[in-house]
C-alpha cells in the first residue's frame, strides 16, 4: 500500500487508511474518531505532500464535525425544556435534522477521502468545508 512518486520516494498509505477506518468506525462506537484525529496529528508533520493533504483533510473533518455536533447539541439542549410548553418541539426536530445532515456530511467526506487515497491521489481541496 505505498504510492510511488515521480522522484523515486514512496509514501505509505496505511496510516491514512487506518485513520479513515477509525473515522468511519465512529458511526458504531462514537469514540474512535478521537483516536483517528490523534493519529492524523501525530503523522501529519512526517508525511509527504500527498499524504499530508489527507491528514489535513482528516483533521479538518474531525473539528468541523465536532463543531457541528456541539451546535446541534446546543439546539437540542435548548429544545428540551422548551418542549414542555410545546414551543421547543420544532427545536428538537431541527436538532435531529442537524445531526442527520452532519452524519451524512461526515460519512461522505470520509468516503470521498478513501476514494482519493485508494487511487493514490492527494485530496484536491483539503481546506474545503464541504466535500
Amino acid at each position: 500500500m505505498t504510492d510511488h512518486l515521480d522522484y523515486g520516494a514512496t509514501e505509505d498509505r496505511t496510516l491514512p487508511a487506518v485513520t479513515y477506518a477509525l473515522y468511519l468506525l465512529a458511526f458504531a462506537t462514537g469514540f474512535t474518531a478521537i483516536i483517528g484525529v490523534i493519529v492524523a496529528y501525530a503523522n501529519q508533520a512526517s508525511a509527504g505532500p500527498l499524504m499530508r493533504s489527507h491528514y489535513t483533510f482528516l483533521i479538518r473533518t474531525f473539528w468541523i464535525g465536532l463543531g457541528w455536533c456541539i451546535l446541534a447539541g446546543m439546539v437540542f439542549a435548548i429544545g428540551i425544556p422548551l418542549s414542555f410548553i410545546l414551543i421547543g418541539i420544532p427545536l428538537l426536530i431541527l436538532a435531529k435534522v442537524m445531526f442527520a445532515l452532519g452524519a451524512v456530511w461526515y460519512g461522505l467526506r470520509c468516503i470521498v477521502g478513501v476514494i482519493y487515497l485508494a487511487q493514490g491521489e492527494p485530496y484536491p481541496r483539503p481546506y474545503a468545508a464541504l466535500i
